[in-house]
């Protein structure tokens, strides 16, 4: 049996084929979303479970090298990894907020498998989290439908997150495509999730269109210029109806960190002064949220990190604000901090304010947060979208006669405004935020594998 598997930097989710029409599959509590988290006693945790619970193949003398400190690392700490060792989804979540000293937590791997330097352990690590996360999710399936999944399309932004071009997307789809196969699919084939989103908006059209999709995920912003149409819906080879693409390493991630950074960190001390009137520096609190970025996560998390938080405060005009700082490093609460930011961003898609708690932090310790805010925080990230449409535009070398929004970040209205003022004439049309992608690769599943 084939699906279609967004494997997304926010959330994951599947969908079958049912009587010509995609169906997502619940994967977590009736939800079709399966959030991308996971969580662990620790790192090691994550290897030994695999190759314990689920037999897993480690092939790689890579992988072959992690299990073996994995092993020894748990008998050392005196660990017994079980079944339930390894948290997915929201329970990952819930475990990490009540217990965020004793958990290691990973938000989004995807973010990271494009990453430039990783020397070979530690991409056999990142196979494993993949493989663990894309295991997880084939079982839930396999539960819903009664069938053992051996075939899937998977969806891939244009340029994965990371500097490295080619090398990056080579690096972050050979990941993708591994874990996959340890995690027991037969058969994998790739789709831009840009085309994805498009195939599942095509079986609405009765004529040829000229379509530009845009798809602000979690980890990266994708546009692609597509002919689409009746004429093209049971095609393979779909190069011919490719105008034009581009993408680039801003998603709703993003938004999310420069909000937390604009409105949220100033209660946390960010953009105050020295006694004598100097200006603190900016870098730790970046560091704080800054969770798609492994340097400035290290850093801000490094023991050395103390004495500097500790300097600051001795230093600064409002010290009990930067002592709040001091407490999220030590308790690592940066997860948690952009989490309180997304959840705003969302709360302002349907308002026009909202209050933001972060009594996790302080007792009764808030802020409210407007939509003149968010536009405010999120400005250069929006122009980096907005460049991308430009370059999809240029390379088509025509203009769209319908602009196709999809994503996470999709119901953002000031997202919607942005792009509705740069294509003024153009026509905005939307589907399923969440779902339109995962609904194309398995109507592209059913292409590649009837």
């Amino acid at each position: 049996m084939f699906i279609g598997f967004d494997y997304g930097t926010a959330n994951c989710s599947v969908a079958i084929m049912k009587e010509g029409t995609p169906a997502l599959l619940p994967l977590e509590n009736g939800s079709k979303l399966l959030p991308s988290m996971l969580c662990a006693p620790t790192r090691d945790t994550v290897s030994e479970w695999l190759f314990r619970h689920h037999q897993v193949p480690t092939p790689e003398a890579e992988n072959q090298a992690i299990l073996r400190r994995a092993l020894a690392f748990n008998r050392e700490e005196d660990i017994e990894v079980t079944p339930a060792s390894v948290q997915f989804g929201l329970a990952s979540l819930a475990q990490y907020m009540a217990e965020p000293e004793d958990t290691w937590f990973v938000k989004s791997p995807k973010s990271f498998l494009g990453a430039s330097g990783l020397k070979p352990q530690q991409v056999a690590f990142f196979e494993d989290l993949v493989c663990a996360m894309m295991l997880h999710i084939r079982q839930q399936a396999e539960a819903q439908v009664n069938q053992s999944i051996t075939q899937a399309v998977i969806g891939r932004p244009v340029n994965f997150q990371g500097l490295g071009g080619d090398e990056a997307n080579r690096q972050a789809q050979g990941i993708l495509a591994r874990a996959a196969s340890r995690a027991g699919f037969k058969e994998v084939e790739f789709q831009f999730e840009p085309v994805a989103a498009g195939l599942e908006f095509e079986a609405t059209l009765k004529e040829e269109t000229r379509v530009l999709i845009v798809d602000i995920g979690g980890g990266t912003t994708d546009c692609s210029m597509l002919l689409m149409g009746p004429q093209w819906h049971d095609k393979a080879e779909r190069q011919e109806s490719l105008l034009g693409h581009s993408g680039c390493r801003v998603g709703g991630n993003d938004l999310d960190i420069m909000l937390a950074f604009k409105e949220l960190m100033p209660l946390l001390g960010s953009g105050g002064l020295t006694s004598k009137g100097i200006a603190l520096p900016a870098l730790p609190w970046w560091n704080a949220i800054a969770i798609n970025d492994v340097p400035a996560q290290s850093d801000f998390y490094a023991t050395a990190s103390r004495k500097q938080l500790q300097d600051l405060i001795r230093d600064a005009q409002e010290p009990e604000k930067v002592k709040r700082l001091l407490k999220v490093w030590q308790q690592r609460l940066g997860y948690r901090l952009v989490r309180a930011a997304e959840e705003s961003k969302i709360a302002l898609s349907e308002q026009p304010q909202t209050t933001s708690a972060l009594d996790f932090i302080d007792a009764a310790l808030a802020t409210e947060i407007s939509v003149e805010g968010l536009k405010t925080a999120i400005a250069q990230p929006l122009e980096r979208i907005q460049e991308q449409v430009k370059l999809a535009l240029d390379e088509s070398g025509t203009k769209p006669d319908v602009i196709y929004l999809t994503g996470g970040s999709a119901r953002s209205p000031v997202l919607r405004q942005a792009l509705q003022q740069q294509l003024p004439d153009i026509p905005l049309a939307s589907g399923d935020d969440f779902g339109s992608v995962t609904a194309g690769l398995a109507r592209w599943a059913q292409v590649l594998f009837r």
